[in-house]
């Protein structure tokens, strides 16, 4: 792409956006809320169980965050850490005790009441290495978690100061369920949230309804929620054109945000997220084992051309493992810029001046990945690497490279927040071993401030983004689009939910 018509395009694609922007703020003056009604929500694909403590699977948390299961406390729609469960939270001087205030008249779907015990349950488990609970490494400052039933606390003594603990407690993998009830948690959940699990169709819906015993008085004003999987995209915005769905909340191409906009029957909003669309390489395999080659792979992509031709210019390049709407992002574009010259010297120094030749695999219901990833594969044919494009159902996409780090290369969106730990993990499916990461872990934990921890993760981005551990290409912003009588929805993402406990119809 030239760059006149590039800059064409994106003029054209900023006025577009413009105008979409100023339909959508008139759309901000929304009606009182009401109670009744139902809604209509398209997600992508079937969640791998129920339980977000067991499953790195954002589908799960996008159902069942806060509308289901709540933790202590959890991100409001702004990301700010607020109460939930928990009504207030004291830190002792030396850091080492932090103490939660449960909140009285809390009772479970089942109707038992909330009790200082099923926190505690719920924290031996997540620090226990043998129980199956997913990021272990949130809780481990965790030495004990002590409950007093009469004054209805819960505290916890921890081995070290732990400046993300709170954070962590906010996450999905922090949900309370009552105790003894793990295992039937991936089926049948069973939490406090203002709607209760009914019925779950695998490949077509899952069916939730209000929670009449909920402990917050004026919510939800929905009578029930249905999140429908649609994993088509166009099936997916066709069904909303036709009122068959109401809010598609997750997955929007940017061409339907901007048709949204100029339909007098839906909307659309645009806002920030967590995301960042990674094109992950398997560091432990050849060629991806030789750090040139990855530069090479960097230098030879073309970041700019992606979020102009896959994202109608919606998007903002990155240059590591983190996005502009986090407080410890620093701009790396730079690091390794868009150079398909270098990109064959280094090719030719790894000794692959003939070419190279690798399997490119695409997760199945992920539109923006997938089209991103077309183009990445053209990008790299110009430099003479040759991928084998296929695309992967999503159940083997999990199975094989997320679990199984059984790839070659891949490309996904990671929209859990603050994310930026798992480089410390040898075993993740990047199978990227550096211990100095671990190192600057274990500071930001230290930190007694954040800007203390956050010096420490921008450090980590510098070096993953020196060591080309992947290709971050670009953060896309989160863009909703919903029939125009639905008000409340989240227009931000903080972390992945679509929480439809403020979401209300009115005309």
């Amino acid at each position: 792409m030239s760059v006149s018509v590039r800059s064409y395009l994106r003029s054209f694609l900023a006025a577009l956006v413009a105008c979409a922007l100023t339909a959508g703020a008139a759309a901000q003056d929304a009606p009182a809320p009401q109670y009744g009604g139902e809604l209509v929500v398209a997600i992508t694909a079937d969640p791998p169980g129920w339980d977000p403590s067991v499953s790195t699977s954002q589908e799960i948390a996008r159902v069942v965050y806060h509308n289901v299961f709540e933790g202590l406390v959890r991100f409001d729609a702004a990301g700010e850490i607020v109460p939930a469960l928990a009504e207030s939270w004291s830190l002792s001087d030396d850091r080492l005790e932090l103490t939660f205030q449960l909140r009285e008249g809390v009772v479970f779907h089942d109707g038992t009441p909330l009790q200082a015990s099923d926190v505690v349950a719920k924290f031996e488990r997540a620090t226990d290495p043998d129980s199956g609970h997913t990021n272990p490494q949130y809780y481990d400052a965790i030495e004990s978690v002590v409950g007093d039933e009469e004054a209805g606390t819960v505290t916890f003594r921890l081995s070290r100061p732990s400046q993300g603990l709170l954070y962590n407690l906010a996450r999905p993998d922090s949900i309370i369920y009552p105790a003894g009830s793990a295992e039937t948690q991936r089926t049948n959940p069973v939490g406090t949230g203002p709607f209760r699990f009914v019925e779950y169709l695998e490949g077509s819906e899952v069916r939730l309804e209000a929670f009449a015993d909920y402990h917050q008085d004026g919510v939800p004003y929905l009578d029930a929620v249905t999140f429908r999987i649609i994993g088509d995209p166009n099936t997916r915005f066709a069904a909303l054109q036709a009122g068959d769905v109401d809010l598609i909340g997750t997955a929007l191409p940017p061409e339907q945000f901007l048709q949204a906009q100029q339909d007098p029957n839906l909307k659309g909003t645009e806002g920030t997220a967590t995301t960042e669309i990674t094109l992950a390489m398997n560091n432990a395999r050849a060629p991806f084992d030789d750090l040139r080659v990855r530069q090479a792979i960097t230098h030879a992509i073309d970041k700019d051309a992606i979020v102009d031709g896959a994202m109608f210019g919606l998007g903002a390049v990155i240059g590591t493992h983190m996005s502009p709407a986090e407080p410890y992002y620093v701009d790396l574009t730079d690091t390794y810029p868009y150079d398909p010259e270098r990109a064959r010297e280094l090719l030719e120094e790894a000794g692959y001046g003939d070419g190279l030749s690798f399997a490119f695999e695409l997760p199945e219901p992920y539109n923006i990945e997938r089209r991103s990833g077309q183009v990445i594969a053209q990008q790299l044919a110009e430099v003479g690497i040759d991928v084998e494009l296929s695309v992967v159902e999503w159940g083997t996409w999990i199975q094989r490279i997320f679990l199984g780090a059984d790839f070659d290369m891949t490309i996904i969106g990671h929209s859990e927040p603050r994310d930026i730990d798992v480089y410390a993990n040898p075993d993740y499916y990047y199978q990227y071993d550096n211990p100095r990461v671990a190192e600057l872990l274990a500071e930001a934990e230290a930190a007694t401030t954040e800007a203390e921890a956050n010096a420490a993760f921008q450090e980590i981005a510098r070096i993953i983004a020196e060591d080309a551990v992947n290709v971050w290409v670009f953060s896309p912003p989160y863009l909703v689009a919903a029939r125009t009588d639905v008000h409340g929805f989240w227009t931000d993402q903080p972390t992945p939910a679509i929480d439809v406990t403020g979401v209300y119809r009115a005309d």
